[in-house]
């Protein structure tokens, strides 16, 4: 067969990167205008782009261009591929954010073109979670081009395999061959190293040629150079085309490829911890948006009160801040300023919806008057119930007490406030726990003082204890002990079985010495240990009813770390609060967690997925949780322990050693060769304060059975509350609207369609367990039964209409899904 380069004319182009979305917003007109003119010259160039934001600002900003682009995409010269609105980050989103990724950046090809890509296209991204087959064949690609691990950083069986999931999703992939671009004379050379590696069966590659980065897109010289090329005889065909094409091409010749079953790293691990702002941003506004959106919907069905047409504009907004050099922390110090600017507006228009969302609900709750009671309405926004935390801050209160609608008495606890107040200004941080309805909400009363109350049954603690002092606490489950010379934890204990979870000091802050670039080039393991801080001070800062917070301060060099670590008296997990104030450069901060466990598997969240990698010390992409299961050696019992966080993406785990990475202070922008000068003058990353916060979750067994993934989403999407006041209503004062019957099965999305009247609710597996669920929406008289593989995500259509059907559909909702053999 004879051989062959399919020549894929493209222009990488970062939008933001060494400068601000404005100077990538003129290089897009420029590098598509430079495309449009190398057509009318060329008449068999063919142009690659992907991107869906690209396109908008010209349609935008250059209407008579945008019609010239259509006319060439309907001619088949213009390819459009990727189907996302940008080339994001492909670690660092959450799952839901790649479905809409494909949702706004298909539907728009679809609107404005006509066509939608059929090729997945992340050319310059610094990784490729396991998840992402499925996630690229429920949006309408079947094939991938990737360029990042590179071939010293990942082994694989070659440019061209079959890429898997754990559902069992399958895309053909591509591995870029040498770089995205050609840039000078280098063309020539390039096609010529290439050509060594067609060997039988493999007699077809792509290569992808033009000015990238900056834009730019293939030359006069380049194509010249292509047709005076062509037909050489040391030199294999040269076509110009197309991905598609490509793809097509390999289809035809029907040759068995390698499969791979695993993720694609890595590729510039600094990238999964560096710039704590955006990662935080990025976390906050998805999270927001997804319970704005499902509590919108629960307000819809509720009350009436209309949804939100504004959530497009948001989901915009972070889609386009997830390109892989702003959501990676690559990009100038300026560039976040943007980006800052664009997550606080989808964060406002999620906060508008969400405001409105449920106080149309609460103000249409009967609540009877009585006098020194506030009404306190509380939502769960998940598809559980499950004895959940809750916190509210409540004025007007003396000695307060909480009843909820049956009239039972709950323990609660009233701590400071966010203010400095007294008298009648004086508040309350109120504070209890309870099982609240399934995504739904309760009404709770909240007397000013006991002797107001009206109680049916006292609050009873179910002989549950909590304990505490300065160095240690105690629920009836954990025992938490910290060493009052280091402030570190110096025994987690299972009281039940009588062990000690860490082995050696845990909550351990170790500083890390890190002189490498922004990126983290060549780097993959963090552990040049540069010193420890040490306890300034630590005390218990409170200890009431519902739970005890033990207060550590640490000091390194100019920096400060304060931990606030809560023991609750019914819930076994540990919640912290820290603040770091970070004054240190060229330096990464870590908390070290030294596991007693034997034949440990770490575990690592993943975008709508996990997996399991080697304890070897590298440092890993995870999201909102890691586990590390094993077992305990004295006893020989299968026991882990859960690390779940709200806002960090960055983990090593080490033989027994977690590492949970919360900062890194390289210079902006600065990318290796270049070294930085001793006296030169530059901006660090990561200065200054910070807030997060992070949960350990110790289980008995395996984390599958622990329900580690639903207390993470608790830990990222807390109930929400609304202090109402006495009013007549149509609703009753608890209600629950959606409840699954698989704790292995959780809801995500809960929407309005794209398209219709109709809603959308999207589920996932979460343990890599075959099952059959049970969806129950009560308020529409609908139960749904679904059969779900390991790790599958399903997207159902539920119409408004109780008589119509609902239909599994695709992540893009336009097509109802075949059932899979």
């Amino acid at each position: 067969m004879k051989k062959k380069l399919h020549m894929i004319g493209n222009a990488h182009i970062d939008p933001v990167w060494l400068w601000r979305w404005q100077e990538g917003f003129q290089e897009v007109k420029a590098t598509f205008r430079s495309a449009l003119d190398r057509m009318k010259e060329f008449e068999d160039f063919i142009f690659t782009c992907s991107s869906a934001a690209m396109f908008e600002w010209v349609e935008h900003n250059d209407p008579a261009m945008f019609q010239e682009i259509k006319e060439r995409v309907a001619e088949g010269r213009w390819v459009i591929v990727g189907g996302w609105w940008v080339q994001p980050d492909c670690n660092i989103p959450g799952g839901e954010s790649f479905v809409r990724q494909a949702l706004v950046g298909q539907r728009y090809f679809k609107e404005k073109f006509g066509v939608t890509a059929k090729v997945g296209y992340n050319v310059d991204s610094f990784g490729h979670h396991g998840m992402l087959p499925q996630l690229l064949r429920g949006s309408g690609m079947d094939a991938y081009v990737f360029m990042r691990p590179m071939p010293h950083e990942k082994s694989l069986p070659g440019p061209l395999f079959q890429w898997e999931s754990d559902d069992g999703s399958r895309v053909t992939a591509f591995r870029l061959m040498y770089e995205y671009g050609t840039w000078g004379k280098s063309l020539e050379t390039k096609i010529r190293r290439i050509s060594g590696h067609l060997n039988d069966p493999l007699n077809e590659l792509m290569m992808f040629y033009g000015v990238g980065n900056h834009g730019g897109g293939p030359t006069i010289e380049n194509l010249k150079n292509i047709l005076e090329l062509n037909g050489q005889p040391d030199i294999p065909e040269l076509v110009f085309s197309s991905p598609n094409a490509y793809f097509e091409a390999i289809e035809r010749n029907g040759m068995e490829l390698p499969v791979v079953h695993d993720d694609l790293q890595h590729h510039a691990s600094g990238c999964y911890a560096v710039h704590s702002g955006i990662k935080q941003w990025n976390r906050q506004a998805e999270n927001k948006l997804i319970l704005a959106e499902k509590l919108s919907s629960l307000a819809e069905r509720a009350t009436g009160q209309p949804y939100p047409d504004s959530f497009g504009r948001a989901w915009k907004n972070v889609l386009f801040n997830q390109f892989h050099d702003i959501l990676a922390g690559t990009s100038i110090e300026e560039a976040y300023d943007d980006a800052r600017n664009e997550y606080g507006e989808a964060m406002a228009i999620a906060d508008r919806a969400l405001n409105y969302a449920m106080q149309s609900v609460s103000w249409n709750i009967d609540i009877p008057q009585e006098e020194q009671m506030k009404p306190l309405v509380v939502f769960n926004p998940h598809a559980w119930s499950h004895p959940m935390l809750v916190e509210a801050e409540v004025g007007g209160l003396e000695e307060p007490v909480i009843v909820d609608p049956a009239g039972r008495e709950l323990p609660l606890q009233a701590s400071s406030p966010s203010s400095t107040t007294s008298g009648i200004n004086k508040r309350y941080k109120l504070s209890f726990v309870d099982e609240l309805p399934s995504m739904g909400y309760r009404v709770y009363r909240v007397y000013r003082k006991r002797e107001h109350a009206v109680i049916a049954r006292g609050a009873d603690t179910g002989g549950k204890e909590l304990k505490a002092h300065h160095h240690g606490m105690e629920n009836s489950r954990y025992r938490l002990e910290f060493d009052p010379s280091t402030g570190y934890i110096s025994g987690l204990w299972d009281k039940k079985l009588s062990v000690n979870l860490f082995k050696g000091e845990a909550a351990r802050p170790v500083v890390i010495a890190d002189d490498s670039d922004t990126w983290s080039h060549f780097v993959h393991r963090f552990d040049k240990e540069a010193g420890q801080f040490k306890a300034k001070s630590i005390r218990l800062l409170e200890h009431g009813p519902v739970s005890a917070t033990i207060r550590v301060v640490s000091e390194y060099g100019s920096s400060k770390l304060v931990q606030d670590f809560t023991m609750y008296r019914e819930l076994d997990v540990i919640h912290v609060r820290a603040t770091v104030d970070w004054r240190e450069r060229f330096s990464m901060l870590k908390l070290m967690f030294p596991v007693a466990l034997s034949c440990y598997r770490p575990t690592y969240e993943i975008p709508y997925g996990h997996i399991s990698r080697e304890a070897n010390g590298e440092e890993e992409p995870g999201q909102s949780w890691i586990n590390y299961s094993g077992y305990i050696p004295r006893i020989d019992k299968p026991y882990g322990i859960s690390i779940l966080n709200d806002s960090k993406y960055s983990f090593s785990m080490h033989n027994e050693v977690i590492g949970f990475t919360v900062l890194r202070s390289p210079i902006y922008a600065h990318h290796e060769p270049k070294v930085p000068e001793p006296d030169g003058e530059y901006t660090f990353i990561d200065q200054g304060i910070q807030r997060f916060a992070y949960s350990l979750l110790p289980h008995e067994g395996e984390w599958e059975s622990s329900e580690t993934v639903r207390r993470a989403m608790e830990l990222n999407q807390p109930p929400a509350t609304v202090t109402e006041t006495y009013h007549i209503g149509s609703l009753p004062q608890e209600n629950s609207y959606i409840a699954v019957d698989r704790s292995n099965i959780v809801v995500i999305a809960w929407k309005k369609a794209e398209e219709g009247e109709a809603w959308i609710l999207r589920c996932c597996e979460t343990i890599k367990e075959a099952c059959r669920a049970v969806i129950k929406l009560p308020k529409w008289n609908r139960t749904i039964e679904a059969d779900f593989r390991p790790c599958e995500i399903k997207t159902f259509r539920i119409p408004y209409d109780e008589q119509l059907p609902v239909v599994e559909t695709n992540m893009l909702e336009w097509e109802a899904v075949q059932p899979r053999d």
